[in-house]
């Protein structure tokens, strides 16, 4: 039993170089864009098809949340006006990264890892190799940057839901002013912030990516291990991009004087 607790450790190790490993591997392939570029652009279209109409379901009653919390406090404080700065605050800079890649991984990623999963156990990455084709450059390279990829156009996408969402319910239920919410915008916020949403974005595609891609290739035990090896891809993505959110948002707040 104690071995046994002993080995977790060293299989964790081995597991996260394993899975760096294979998306450092498959960025060595970037530049051989004729290879994958079309599978590139069928990842793309499917990421954007199955997140995009989610994502917007998503942002806009987040929207709507934040105006709530946010305009009631401000109203009993006489500053409805700072509502906008907020809302632009926490939708741009937080809210719109996580959630496009909350999405990409859990409805992107999980369609990835069941993907190269039926590859693995039908024994088709094997033949690949076999016909002399690196699976990692034909078909995790194009998933990690189509995900990177998307994650950044879903950025923009949860911003104008989730203001709009905070807008309606900021100015119909809550009577403050058009004005006196846009106005707000320039505030607090500043264009680093929109860079460091989309730096987040672009990090975070590429987490969720390279997770599901991994699991994928290493799925083991027939059907099951791919229901076990998508259900694994989600939950490791999810933790890991709250960490790297976490990470990045500190070292933003460390090296980007705030406005005041």
């Amino acid at each position: 039993m104690a071995s046994t607790f002993a080995n977790k450790p060293q299989t964790l190790v081995r597991e996260t170089g394993n899975m760096f490993a294979v998306a450092l591997e498959g960025l060595r392939a970037t530049f051989r864009v004729r290879d994958w570029k079309r599978e590139y652009i069928d990842q793309c279209w499917f990421i954007a098809k199955v997140t995009s109409l989610p994502v917007i379901l998503i942002a806009i009653p987040f929207g709507m949340v934040i105006a709530l919390d946010v305009g009631s406090l401000n109203q009993q404080l006489g500053a409805q006006s700072a509502t906008g700065a907020v809302m632009l605050l926490a939708i741009v800079r937080e809210a719109s990264p996580v959630a496009a890649a909350l999405m990409i991984a859990g409805a992107g990623g999980s369609a990835m890892t069941a993907d190269i999963g039926s590859r693995k156990i039908r024994d088709e990455i094997a033949a690949m190799e076999v016909m002399g084709i690196n699976p990692i450059h034909r078909l995790v390279t194009p998933r990690l940057w189509a995900a990177a990829t998307v994650s950044l156009l879903l950025v923009s996408l949860v911003g104008v839901a989730g203001l709009a969402g905070g807008f309606i319910f900021n100015v119909q239920v809550q009577h403050v002013t058009a004005g006196a919410y846009f106005s707000g915008f320039t505030t607090l916020a500043q264009l680093a912030d929109l860079w460091s949403a989309l730096a987040k974005a672009f990090v975070f595609g590429l987490i969720a990516a390279m997770v599901a891609c991994y699991k994928g290739l290493y799925c083991k035990g027939g059907p099951k291990g791919v229901g076990d090896a998508v259900n694994q891809a989600v939950v490791v993505a999810f933790i890991l991009l709250f960490f790297a959110n976490f990470v990045m948002t500190t070292l933003y707040f460390a090296l980007v004087p705030q406005k005041l």
